[in-house]
């Protein structure tokens, strides 16, 4: 029965089950203590009271490895550690770039290789605080400034100089021929610089060395830092690029005569086509040509039509007198063989024909072709006796 009663009622034994689960809210108490109980980890926005509580849920980690045990001789290593901070604070010049120019002793070769050596006779220079673009530091070598593997720099002040004429003469003589580069860095620091320059001059022009001279240790400075910075740069990058096409080539050879634009060397090329054409071409042509007045068509006229040697000035004429009557003849015969010789240097100087740009290139162009011609006929000859012998050789075998 009871089987039959719920099989009927299920829903009725649903409601039931529903009534029976109650959901219990803790109270405020319940949660601070359950709050308090729980160990929490550190947050990171709430600052500990010291650096090991901060970090101590990392030794709970599995990437955690505790430290290998600290050495015995802890105070020796302390020892040795601060004898070489005071060397190398030792070997520091006071500077604005000491922290980034000074290197330490142990750096690697690329680093080396990338800085400029100095010797320890520069200890003290004023110069260093103005090498700021470059890296450098200290070594035992020869000359002052090492700048590459084949260029060095030596630095002289011409004040030195004159307490110390001979200085200059046994640097260089130290060096030998171990550089290819060899540049003397001449720091002008006196107000009467003739002698002492020029002794300088002469010490570095007998000996092969490169004069550098600078008026400030700024400028010293900016020196050594361009020879490192191009130690590696072929020589061909300070020379001017030249263009191949023929208008800009045109431009440039009529841009150097004097008033002339880079518009009128258009407008030229344009009506007459080439330069050869421009060079033969009337001072009317020229100045039809839009945008070229008097000036320019003077100008282009005379470069293209004037001598290339300059006309000499003939003597003045001998002023006729009248020989007095008591002057010897053989001063008479003098003079007149005088007179002579200047007669007849002007007509020599009449006959030769004046040496132009037209002219020159005429005569150029015309050696050219005959030299041309000759190889052809040269040619044509050993063709044909070539061809003669071929003939006679056939005759013969006939």
């Amino acid at each position: 029965m009871e089987d039959e009663h719920r099989g009927q009622n299920p829903e009725s034994d649903q409601n039931k089950n529903k009534k029976k689960t109650v959901i219990k809210i803790p109270s405020f108490q319940e949660v601070l203590e359950s709050a308090q109980s729980k160990s929490t980890p550190l947050s990171l926005f709430t600052p500990s009271q010291s650096f090991s509580q901060a970090f101590a849920f990392v030794k709970s980690s599995e990437f955690y490895s505790s430290p290998p045990p600290p050495a015995t001789s802890s105070q020796p290593l302390q020892a040795s550690d601060t004898g070489n901070s005071s060397k190398t604070g030792q070997s520091d010049v006071p500077s604005s770039s000491a922290p980034t120019n000074a290197v330490a002793s142990s750096s690697s070769p690329a680093q080396r290789r990338n800085a400029i050596i100095v010797s320890h006779r520069q200890k003290g220079n004023p110069l260093l605080k103005h090498i700021r673009n470059v890296r450098w530091e200290f070594a035992d070598i020869v000359c002052d400034y090492l700048l590459g593997q084949s260029s060095c720099a030596l630095y002289l002040s011409l004040r030195y100089h004159l307490l110390h004429p001979d200085y200059l003469y046994y640097r260089i003589r130290e060096l030998q021929k171990n550089f290819k580069l060899r540049v003397v860095l001449c720091h002008i620091d006196v107000e009467d610089v003739v002698k002492p320059l020029l002794e300088v001059t002469k010490t570095a022009l007998l000996h092969e060395c490169t004069l550098l001279c600078g008026w400030s240790l700024e400028e010293c400075g900016r020196y050594l830092e361009t020879i490192k910075v191009y130690e590696n740069k072929p020589a061909d990058i300070i020379q001017g690029q030249m263009d191949t096409d023929y208008l800009s080539r045109l431009n440039h050879a009529l841009t150097t005569v004097r008033h002339v634009n880079k518009t009128d060397v258009v407008t030229l090329g344009t009506t007459f086509g080439s330069l050869s054409h421009i060079m033969d071409v009337s001072m009317e042509d020229l100045a039809r040509c839009p945008g070229i007045g008097e000036r320019k068509v003077k100008r282009l006229y005379d470069t293209f039509h004037e001598p290339f040697k300059r006309v000499v000035a003939s003597r003045p004429a001998v002023p006729e007198t009248s020989a007095p009557s008591n002057a010897e003849p053989g001063s008479v015969d003098e003079e007149d063989k005088e007179a002579e010789e200047t007669e007849d240097e002007s007509k020599r100087r009449k006959k030769e024909p004046e040496l132009t740009v037209k002219s020159a290139l005429s005569v150029a162009f015309s050696k050219y072709a005959d030299k041309v011609n000759k190889k052809n006929s040269k040619t044509q000859r050993e063709e044909k006796g070539e061809t003669s012998a071929a003939m006679e050789a056939e005759t013969e075998k006939r």
